[in-house]
């Protein structure tokens, strides 16, 4: 699985630059996206319930779910926009953490029970950055036993506390940047590592904190996550819920598409087509397109098949 690669635009296609991006006062007609900066100690599922309130629509939803410890940038759609989140939840994500060495711990991160400790006195930070190197590219990783992950229809989480013995299947991710940065000893004789990552969905930042300190013989864990970019989106462009209900503002889905994906631009045939549930010849873009009227309206996402390129997510006509 591996990140997103920029691929070549052929004539037809115009990127849309993310700082360009228009966001207007309330929602759009045809709704959009809030980039929320998730605060410590909330759910995913609480910033869903506050947006829906600023918006008035209970047409909210979230893409790329945080932990409550975790900070950082939180995709938030609203209305149409909703049915593009889980697209948009794929693309390569940014993070910067804090792992501490020395001890592990039974959620592999601070909110849990400390299972076991090791000195980490001696540890350096040359064997950290060698130790990090391992984890780059594509990696076979395990996720934690407390996740959302389903197994057998159950949730890992729910299976862990209710006494399992839980042990997920390792899946592929890929870690295009594990970058080391401060390393502090402290007085136990544990080491808390700063370090930002680039990475696909759907690798678990706590599993590469265990991972690291397991790499070096002492265990670890993480016990500061900040997201700051999913995609096109970063955390300079995310507003607090504070921020949000001072003055509630969304980037519109026409807008999100095109910073989101390439971009197809069709003719009024080809829109009429495209419309009423026809397919357009296949262009030299692989993966999902952005494709827009001549009006400049986000009709829908696209993709290959062979000769032709149909769509995979429609978003007119709801």
């Amino acid at each position: 699985m591996p990140c997103p690669r920029a691929t070549p635009t052929p004539t037809g296609y115009r990127p849309t630059s993310p700082d360009a991006l228009v966001k207007n006062a309330g929602p759009p007609p045809r709704g959009g996206l809030v980039v929320v900066d998730k605060s410590a100690g909330m759910t995913s599922h609480d910033v869903v319930a506050r947006v829906r309130r600023l918006a008035g629509t209970r047409r909210v939803g979230h893409a790329g779910t945080l932990d409550p410890m975790a900070t950082g940038v939180l995709l938030v759609g609203i209305g149409r926009a909703t049915r593009l989140l889980g697209h948009l939840a794929l693309h390569d994500k940014d993070y910067a953490a804090t792992a501490r060495l020395g001890q592990t711990t039974s959620t592999d991160d601070a909110e849990g029970e400390i299972l076991a400790r090791a000195s980490a006195g001696e540890v350096t930070r040359d064997d950290v950055v060698a130790a990090a190197a391992k984890f780059v590219g594509e990696i076979s990783q395990r996720p934690p036993a407390i996740s959302a992950i389903k197994v057998d229809g159950k949730r890992a989480y729910a299976r862990a506390r209710a006494g399992e013995d839980v042990v997920l299947a390792e899946r592929l991710v890929v870690v295009s940047r594990f970058d080391v940065g401060a390393v502090r000893h402290a007085a136990d004789d544990t080491v808390d590592v700063e370090f930002d990552v680039t990475c696909s969905s759907g690798t678990y930042i706590r599993a590469l904190a265990r991972d690291l300190g397991e790499s070096i013989g002492v265990g670890g864990h993480l016990t500061a996550l900040r997201r700051t970019r999913v995609g096109a989106f970063d955390i300079a462009r995310a507003r607090t819920l504070t921020q949000l209900e001072e003055s509630f503002s969304v980037t519109p889905l026409d807008d999100v598409a095109a910073a989101s994906f390439a971009r197809r631009d069709l003719t009024d045939e080809e829109s009429a087509r495209l419309r009423h549930g026809g397919k357009l010849a296949a262009s030299g873009v692989e993966g999902l397109v952005a494709a827009f009227a001549p009006d400049g309206e986000f009709l829908a996402l696209i993709e290959n098949s062979g000769l032709v390129a149909q769509s995979r997510a429609v978003f007119v006509g709801e």
